[in-house]
């Protein structure tokens, strides 16, 4: 994919918690792939994106007209956005332009990992939830070559950033107020690796859903010593702030028979 009639198109940029849409435009850039942003709005951010080789459009995802020509001369597409009530009429809105491209190869959809446990008599109280589980329902029905990632938590949410800090420098422990719910975080930029990796060979991705976790599921109460020291990948650096110790979180995806190279 070397021609500017090739480009993938992604959305949710720059983003807010963990700036995914950010991250895979740079890993895509680094990959020297044409990439086209959709954004809300400009500013200082997009400048710097435009400066990187990127071509930026300014629309709405709940507008078709706005997301046809975004999408237009793209055959790749990153769909995310952030929380918003409206997370579904864009969905479906990007579905039904989407389908009018008969070359789209690959729509590729973040979603979380809430929705593997979901199901017509299964749901959660969270709206945001409800509206990503029906957004994959859609998107599977909508017969477009999509790919779901379901990642858990990410590392970057104010969960860890501001509120864990909290109590690790007052007695080295990670305390959220779950209870004794169990997560397992993972880095914002390692999901980025891995929807990068399929928009650039999506053939062998098409149909299927990737769940991305941390290396262990933790109770919400975790003491520094009883969390492994490792020293490297982009989850333990930003965790070695919060710590002073250091926690790799890597990239699991659970699918049958499936792997992904993100060198």
């Amino acid at each position: 994919m070397d021609s500017s009639d090739n480009r993938v198109l992604v959305t949710g940029v720059p983003g807010r918690v963990g700036g995914v849409g950010s991250a895979i435009v740079e890993i895509l850039r680094h990959k020297d792939l044409p990439v086209r942003a959709l954004v809300l709005r400009e500013d200082q951010r997009t400048d710097a994106l435009r400066a990187n080789g990127v071509d930026i459009v300014v629309g709405d995802l709940t507008e078709a007209r706005d997301v046809a020509g975004a999408l237009s001369g793209c055959r790749r597409m990153y769909f995310g956005m952030s929380v918003s009530p409206s997370y579904l009429e864009a969905t479906v809105t990007t579905a039904a332009v989407a389908r009018e491209r008969p070359d789209l190869e690959v729509l590729v959809n973040i979603s979380q990992m809430t929705v593997s446990q979901m199901s017509l008599t299964e749901m959660t109280d969270s709206p945001q939830q409800r509206q990503q589980w029906l957004c994959e329902q859609v998107l599977n029905w909508s017969g477009l070559p999509v790919v779901n990632v379901r990642p858990t938590v990410f590392l970057q949410h104010p969960f860890f950033s501001e509120w864990a800090a909290e109590s690790i420098a007052r007695d080295s422990t990670i305390r959220l107020p779950f209870g004794t719910g169990r997560t397992s975080p993972i880095d914002a930029k390692d999901v980025a690796e891995v929807i990068a990796a399929i928009l650039a060979s999506p053939a062998t991705h098409i149909g299927k859903v990737y769940e991305l976790t941390g290396p262990r599921s933790q109770i919400c109460m975790v003491s520094r010593r009883n969390i492994p020291r490792h020293s490297a990948g982009p989850s333990a650096t930003l965790m070695r702030r919060l710590i002073n110790g250091a926690t790799k979180l890597c990239v699991h995806t659970i699918c049958p028979s499936m792997c992904l190279n993100t060198s």
